[in-house]
């Protein structure tokens, strides 16, 4: 027993600050630049038609006063649990916790829908029958799960190769895709906005193509493992989204101008390719095919590795003030991972893609994450003016922005949310009796 208390004691309480600027930037990068490509434009198209290239602005703007939020938090307190940490210090214990609870919900289920996307495009790849797609998705987060355990600077290492084969073959699909637009299927050139759809319509996919925008997130839980965070954090986060939204205007333009929304929205319900693949053979440019199969894999592999370290962050947050068992804050002799929060998360996020269907894990990762940055802007606002480093009218466009589009999403979705809620505040009664 004394051992044991001994190899506690040594085991470092504080991770080590290992990330410079540019590995910031990368890691926020290697978030967003995945699911939002492959997945969500696609999702948008569906409910909003050409009128996604508005929802990705608008979503652009939300997402660009939540991370501005996040990067003032994180400067004041460079923590480790993002917006759990903030809501217990500005706010109280429940709205804390129930932040770290939706956060949980909303990266695992974007987790799963990144691993059930890598197996989708590894199938299309090999010209196999997608069969068995969920449990092949079970196995990259296990490997993945395994490159958390080896630390943050081993994994943005992965990550940034990741991030680079990523940009190529996007790349290579705008420059190639260009040539092959067409005025007729984007409306909005010619000045006619919400032709086919209603602002509804636009809302909705504004809210599913925000998620995709939420991978700054990831720079601001991990500001424990920031070099100067004040200054780094905030830097970084506005790189991110700017480089992002650039990019996923770019991709949307090209898919849609080649194709047109009518031809997208069939191809993401009946083709068993991914929809950027479709574009390619609509172009006819079957050569960028393995490029893009590759860098599909490569930018979801990049969403499913920082989700993994992001989530297992928070709960260890959430483990040092006991609202999860205490055993998940520990970290490892060298201080550079808690291992037993990694495996749990793994867990987790294993579990949810035998669900198998990307439309709900993507939905209910909506839902879920406008709560949590509902949350991170009302933390903001309780920031002294000599703390802010914005003005109080980002942060307040912040929250209204995020709880009204909670609710555009589909009704069984919110409603679930909310059950999912409600068994959050009861497992912190629970775990409030027990301390």
């Amino acid at each position: 027993m004394r051992r044991e208390n001994m190899r506690r004691e040594e085991r470092p309480s504080q991770l080590q600050r290992v990330v410079g600027l540019p590995g910031a930037v990368l890691l926020g990068l290697g978030s967003m630049v995945g699911t939002g490509v492959f997945v969500s434009i696609g999702l948008g198209v569906i409910v909003a038609g050409s009128d996604v290239m508005i929802a990705i602005f608008l979503a652009a703007i939300v997402a660009l006063c939540n991370g501005l939020s996040s990067a003032q938090l994180a400067a004041k307190h460079p923590v480790s649990g993002g917006t759990y940490e903030y809501g217990y210090r500005y706010l109280n214990p429940h709205l804390g916790f129930l932040s770290g609870w939706t956060f949980l919900i909303a990266k695992s289920a974007s987790a799963a829908t990144a691993a059930l996307g890598i197996a989708q495009y590894l199938f299309t790849s090999l010209q196999v029958v997608p069969t068995f797609i969920p449990l092949v998705a079970l196995g990259f987060v296990l490997l993945y799960t395994l490159i958390t355990l080896a630390g943050l600077r081993r994994s943005n290492q992965v990550n940034a190769i990741l991030v680079a084969l990523t940009f190529v073959a996007l790349g290579t699909l705008m420059f190639l895709g260009s040539s092959h637009i067409r005025t007729d299927n984007l409306p909005f050139i010619k000045g006619e906005v919400f032709p086919t759809n209603s602002l509804s319509n636009i809302l909705q996919a504004t809210a599913l193509l925000f998620v995709a925008f939420t991978g700054y997130g990831r720079v601001a839980t991990l500001g424990e493992e920031v070099h100067n965070p004040r200054r780094t954090v905030p830097r970084s986060i506005l790189v991110v989204v700017l480089i992002t939204t650039l990019l996923y205007l770019g991709v949307a333009f090209v898919s849609v101008g080649v194709l047109g929304e009518n031809e997208f929205s069939y191809s993401m319900v009946k083709s068993s390719e991914g929809i950027l693949i479709v574009v390619a053979r609509w172009m006819r440019h079957p050569e960028i095919i393995p490029l893009l199969t590759v860098g599909a894999i490569t930018a979801m592999s990049g969403v499913l590795l920082n989700l993994i370290l992001g989530l297992s962050r928070v709960l260890m947050a959430m483990g040092r003030r006991g609202d999860m068992p205490t055993r998940l804050a520990q970290l490892n002799k060298t201080g550079k991972t808690p291992v037993a929060a990694v495996i749990v998360v793994g867990s987790i996020v294993g579990g949810l893609t035998l669900i198998g269907d990307v439309k709900t894990t993507w939905s209910f990762s909506a839902f879920a994450v406008l709560i949590y940055y509902g949350i991170t802007n009302l933390s903001a606002l309780q920031l002294l003016r000599v703390d802010s480093l914005y003005p109080r009218i980002v942060p307040a466009v912040g929250l209204l922005s995020c709880l009204a589009l909670a609710f555009f999403l589909e009704r069984e979705i919110w409603l679930i949310g909310l059950g999912l809620i409600a068994v959050g505040v009861l497992w912190q009664q629970l775990m409030k009796r027990k301390r």
